[in-house]
């Protein structure tokens, strides 16, 4: 496998200044470009934030579609492939109810769209306002920086979804986020205040031993009360190989992948879990 050099890009999301937002995301896409990156990744919700009560909100994610167009003329344009963190989609479904979706994309670096993937994992002050991709199954792609999975923010607390992407070949799982500290609860804050901080940097390592395969996470930025930052690029055997910390800004690292094949020769993850018989094939349900 080769090294891949990858860029992360957060900074403080302003609420429903979509034109600002995507801006900023640009001219961030353009320096980590100059700098050689093959790859931009940028956090969830990066167009708009998170305001679904407000009506510009749902105004705005009818308008999503001209911002992913932008996005592939841009990766055309810089010859760099771009996941544009997470875009929020309006559908009318049935009983001519609207449906939004909250979706990543991957652009290659000729622009074409080469996969998505829509969120599964609602966090629970979401599930009002969003609507899961449910049973549908999660799926890798190839592109020029090898096989990819993607997940989304809280899919990060499901092993599942990783199993199920080294299974279909994924070598990176990108996961554009907006993860906050106060997402922790305030009986969770009483007895720590980094309970979050905390979560992520145990969780992201574990799973990129766990899986045998690098891990590229996304997540917004700004003053340390709301925000966490800790945009990373992790792999197993070694850590983090880049992280920030609340600070706007992007970072522009080299992913060794030779890595994923030392973690795999060591634990034979994917090798166990391919193998006739695999003991762990079953579903979380109480009906089986």
């Amino acid at each position: 496998m080769s090294t891949r050099r990858v860029a992360i890009i957060q900074w403080h999301i302003k609420e429903l200044a979509i034109e600002e937002n995507h801006a900023t995301a640009c001219n961030y896409i353009r320096e980590a470009a100059s700098q050689g990156a093959e790859l931009a990744v940028l956090p969830e919700y990066h167009l708009s934030g998170w305001a679904p009560t407000d009506e510009l909100w749902s105004t705005q994610a009818g308008q999503s579609s001209q911002y992913l167009k932008n996005y592939q003329s841009l990766a055309k344009e810089l010859k760099i492939c771009l996941v544009p963190g997470t875009i929020i989609e309006k559908e009318i479904g049935a009983n001519n109810s609207t449906l939004f979706y909250n979706t990543a994309y991957f652009i290659s670096n000729d622009g074409t769209i080469l996969g998505k993937y829509r969120k599964k994992n609602i966090w629970h002050p979401e599930r009002p306002h969003l609507v899961s991709s449910g049973s549908e199954s999660h799926a890798a792609i190839d592109t020029p920086i090898g096989r990819i999975g993607m997940l989304i923010c809280w899919d990060l607390a499901f092993p599942e979804a990783f199993r199920e992407l080294i299974a279909d070949g994924a070598e990176i799982v990108i996961i554009p986020t907006f993860w906050t500290p106060n997402d922790a609860s305030a009986d969770a804050l009483r007895h720590n205040p980094a309970s979050e901080a905390l979560f992520l940097s145990s969780t992201l390592t574990s799973r990129c031993y766990e899986n045998t395969c690098g891990i590229i996470f996304v997540n917004a930025a700004g003053p340390a009360e709301n925000f966490l930052g800790m945009s990373q690029v992790t792999l197993p055997i070694v850590g983090p190989v880049a992280k920030m910390g609340n600070e706007e800004g992007f970072l522009v690292a080299d992913m060794d992948l030779g890595l994923l094949d030392i973690a795999e020769r060591n634990y034979k993850v994917r090798e166990d879990i391919q193998a006739e018989g695999w003991h762990y094939v079953y579903r979380h349900t109480s009906s089986q």
